[in-house]
């Protein structure tokens, strides 16, 4: 089952691990003999809350490639890699983006876009989905992929990701102080375990819930990025083809680092509020739906 996963982990953890670095070097001193610093106190949270997304979105790329084995096509080695170089490379240019960089890794049928700026991006193709697809199906999804650079969806979702720790880091020190100072009474100048303990709690309570956000995010851009393919190819049927195509297919989970940028994903039950991708027949149906 697909998650919005190591986007939203590997930068929650950094952002735990800033959070504990700034504490050891002292510079959290939003707590004072006078109470709770409140500018002092956001200003921290908005630094470390967009830095850790903004370097998940800087090493998104190059993680991305070691992490599924991905071989950037150089110089192509046969008709299938210069077909799909050259199917790439006009898909960006309609889309009016410099070409990405076009990688085949070994694996089940799946692909994915990622990369910190639209010129400069990546579109990867799992093997797996070259052998079980034709052309068309495969020239929709690379279509799908092109959106979301075009529409700038790392960034976005680096933007939003990086608002929710913000809020999260604020909300879960603020509540923190006052569950340690007002109900617990602690008097002394240093916070006491009420503080961290609540802090944590919270940070962890807050940060799956801003998950839910995030994720809800993704699964609209899945959209987005579906009628960008059908735009892309001048019908919505190559796009709902490939979907149907892809839901009769084992499931193809990709590696956490990159889960939330591939092609499909399989939301169940309630982790479907956590799920990156919405279910292929509600996207099939949203193509199909007549243009309002």
């Amino acid at each position: 089952m697909k998650r919005v996963a190591l986007f939203v982990l590997t930068n929650l953890a950094i952002v735990v691990l800033l959070g504990i670095v700034t504490h050891l070097l002292g510079v959290d001193r939003y707590i004072t003999a006078q109470g709770l610093d409140l500018g002092s106190l956001l200003g921290f949270a908005l630094v470390v809350g967009f830095t850790g997304s903004i370097f998940s979105l800087l090493i998104s790329k190059p993680v991305a490639k070691w992490s599924v084995g991905a071989r950037v096509i150089e110089s192509p080695q046969n008709a299938l890699e210069t077909w799909l170089v050259q199917t790439v490379a006009r898909l960006a240019q309609q889309a009016g983006l410099k070409t990405p960089e076009v990688a085949i890794y070994e694996g089940e049928p799946n692909a994915f876009a990622t990369g910190a700026f639209r010129d400069s991006a990546l579109v990867a193709v799992s093997t797996g989905l070259l052998q079980s697809m034709d052309r068309e199906q495969v020239e929709a999804v690379l279509g799908h992929e092109v959106s979301h650079i075009a529409n700038g969806d790392m960034v976005t979702m680096t933007l939003l990701q990086g608002v929710i720790n913000t809020f999260v880091i604020f909300l879960s020190r603020a509540i923190g102080y006052v569950i340690d100072r007002m109900i617990l009474r602690n008097e002394d100048d240093a916070p006491g375990m009420g503080y961290w303990i609540s802090t944590i709690v919270l940070d962890l309570t807050l940060g799956l819930l801003g998950s839910m956000i995030v994720a809800w995010y993704s699964r609209q851009r899945e959209f987005r990025a579906d009628a960008g393919s059908a735009r892309l190819l001048g019908s919505p049927q190559p796009m709902a083809h490939a979907l149907q195509r892809l839901g009769g297919l084992p499931s193809a989970d990709l590696p956490k680092q990159v889960s939330a940028f591939g092609i499909s994903g399989s939301p169940s039950g309630v982790f479907s509020l956590l799920a990156s991708h919405p279910p292929i027949e509600a996207r099939i149906r949203a193509l199909q739906a007549p243009a309002g």
